[in-house]
């Protein structure tokens, strides 16, 4: 006699519930699925006890007919799909017609539904076992409740977490839902308490304020893309709004949320060096594309999804990203807003009396584009500043060739910026023809001319304008300048080389050696040029005329020891990882004081800079106290 043989239908729905229903979440997640996919513009979830005791969800969608309630609590029985080709054409949330069958295997259920066409259904199911069937009123929709969720599987219960954490996942999964559909009216109860309600009016801010709070939702932008297969639409937040965790960046292809580490790379690629290390951003990214590009047949859960354009997909989102940015002011206030004062109230100040206005021109090549969200005072309008420094080369935003900066004013600035990086005009453009140009044709700078006031501590720069007074990291500002600098250095180092007076011997284990000489090339890459030098060692005897003076042998060993500590090498992350090092070793440290030329140098670098926010490790340059902010702080306006 054989050994294989048929599992009945009741152990098989539990061992498929055993991949769909790992928690109470995941019940909430199916049922509210279910409700989407048949119309509904109201869904009311209440749970008790984080959904262990009691789950009940109630619709207003298109019920379910007399004939096909029995079917529906069978397994792979759907009116999503008929056939292969609609498996490859998926545009509902539900197609497998698993998750009635799978919750009910678990629990005790009890389903009241109608079309509104005639008397309704009530059902109750036990474990998978029907228990009783009857009439029910004819309201259009559908109730389900269910209870004992693995009251017949106990090893199941022994995963649960405490209370908070199941009603955290709950919470979780409704936000998404309400996030992915604006046009449902989503209300969450816990116990009887009211945790989440949105409007269903289809406004994607209106339940971002409902699930974060107002001030956050008016602290992120909206972000829109369009390519020949894909659609982006979604919010970012700005990034001075940060979370410790991956899990406020929310992601929906074509209605559904799911889960994709690609996307998400994409997402914080696009925010680059806006983000302090070990922070992520609060994100909605709503992706819209042909069916036939995404299968989301993958995961038990359908939270997961294959494309077959990903790298397509991933370059667009990192590119909106950064466009959207490109409009903004990212400069943080350093304080918690107030409530909005209309314009004609402000008090606006002129600064022609001001020490050091010597730019006339200077507010034509400014200007602040209008935030597409709800507008910001006017003195809060200016952008973060960009660095402008003689050694630093900016990404040009107008069609120009690259020009050398104007030299600094000032006798003697070598010791805010070293001589190894003051160099002369490039390409042949003459840097007094650059000063005479028109300001029009200057790269606008993104945030506006600033004065100096002072310097606190030979840490923080105190500057003004008409719009109120800014407050400066030096050391981030010129970390800032010089990233910009040599990001654009790492990509041609082979044209500016010198050699050493002293060659440089290198020794190292014999695998550290091993992986070593498996990346030359890559270092190569970077400007650090090896040679095998014997057993185990390498001599270096050239580098880049722009790697930071008297600090060469040290920013070749750190390159050196990047690579070991990495597995797969990627050429455009060693770059970045040198840039940023470099950056960072060859500028201005705390409790260092600067004479007011080489502040005034510094601010005017910063301005030229292309993201003149945040140093390259995500911490931010300026802080902006409005006029009407410190007026408020003097008790001057009420």
């Amino acid at each position: 006699m054989g050994k294989i043989a048929q599992l009945d239908e009741l152990l098989s729905n539990r061992i498929a519930a055993g991949e769909v229903v790992e928690r109470p979440a995941s019940v909430v997640k199916e049922l509210a699925e279910n409700a989407i996919d048949a119309e509904s513009t109201v869904i009311e979830i209440d749970v008790w006890e984080a959904g262990m005791e009691k789950i009940r969800m109630i619709d207003n969608g298109t019920g379910i007919e007399p004939d096909d309630v029995e079917l529906a609590f069978s397994r792979h029985a759907t009116s999503k799909i008929k056939n292969e080709h609609d498996l490859f054409r998926i545009r509902s949330l539900g197609f497998r017609g698993e998750a009635l069958p799978s919750i009910a295997a678990v629990s005790r259920v009890e389903i009241v539904t109608s079309t509104g066409n005639g008397p309704g259904t009530k059902a109750v199911i036990e474990g998978g076992k029907w228990v009783a069937r009857e009439q029910a009123p004819s309201r259009r929709g559908t109730e389900i409740t269910v209870t004992d969720l693995f009251f017949n599987t106990p090893a199941r219960l022994k995963y649960m977490k405490s209370i908070h954490t199941e009603l955290g996942n709950i919470t979780d999964v409704v936000n998404r839902l309400a996030l992915s559909h604006p046009e449902v009216s989503f209300r969450l109860r816990h116990g009887g308490k009211m945790l989440l309600q949105t409007s269903g009016n289809g406004d994607v801010r209106q339940v971002l304020a409902a699930i974060y709070g107002v001030n956050i939702a008016k602290k992120m932008i909206p972000v829109q893309s369009q390519t020949l297969d894909f659609e982006i639409n979604g919010f970012i937040a700005l990034p001075e709004i940060t979370r410790a965790s991956r899990n406020y960046i929310s992601t929906m292809v074509n209605g559904r949320f799911i889960k994709n580490y690609a996307l998400v790379k994409a997402i914080l690629e696009g925010y680059h060096t806006l983000l302090p290390i070990g922070r992520y951003p609060i994100v909605l990214m709503s992706l819209k594309m042909d069916p036939v590009l995404v299968d989301a047949n993958v995961h038990p859960a359908k939270l997961e999804v294959r494309f077959s354009k990903e790298k397509e997909l991933c370059r667009a989102i990192t590119g909106a990203i950064k466009a959207a940015f490109k409009k903004q002011e990212l400069i943080p206030s350093g304080m918690v807003r107030q409530a909005e004062k209309p314009k004609q109230e402000q008090v606006s100040f002129q600064l022609d009396h001001l020490p050091g206005k010597t730019e006339p021109e200077t507010p034509k090549a400014f200007s602040a584009p209008v935030a597409p969200h709800p507008s910001p005072r006017p003195e809060e309008t200016e952008m973060g500043q960009h660095d402008k420094s003689p050694d630093a080369e900016p990404h040009l935003s107008v069609e120009q060739p690259a020009a050398d900066f104007p030299a600094f004013s000032g006798e003697n600035l070598d010791s805010v910026f070293p001589d190894e990086i003051h160099e002369p005009a490039r390409d042949g453009f003459d840097v007094e023809e650059a000063r005479g140009q028109d300001a029009a044709q200057q790269p606008a700078s993104r945030i506006p001319p600033m004065y100096p006031i002072g310097q606190m501590h030979g840490t923080y720069i105190f500057a003004q304008n008409e719009n109120g007074l800014y407050i400066i990291d030096q050391h981030a500002a010129q970390e800032r300048v010089k990233y910009e600098f040599f990001r654009e250095k790492v990509g041609e180092v082979k044209k500016e080389v010198q050699e050493m007076l002293v060659p440089l011997t290198l020794e190292y284990a014999t695998d550290e050696a091993i992986k070593i000489q498996e990346n030359l090339d890559a270092l190569k890459e970077v400007g650090v040029f090896l040679e095998p030098f014997g057993h185990n060692s390498f001599i270096v005897r050239s580098h880049p005329t722009w790697f930071p003076k008297n600090e060469e042998k040290e920013v070749i060993e750190e390159m050196i020891e990047h690579v070991l500590s990495i597995k797969k090498v990627d050429i455009k992350k060693l770059r970045e990882k040198a840039a940023i090092m470099m950056s960072c070793r060859g500028s201005i440290k705390a409790n260092r004081h600067l004479r007011n030329d080489e502040i005034q140098a510094l601010l005017d670098a910063l301005r030229m800079a292309s993201d003149p926010f945040t140093c390259p490790h995500g911490r931010p340059i300026i802080i902006h106290y409005s006029v009407y902010e410190l007026e408020k702080m003097f008790k001057r306006v009420m």
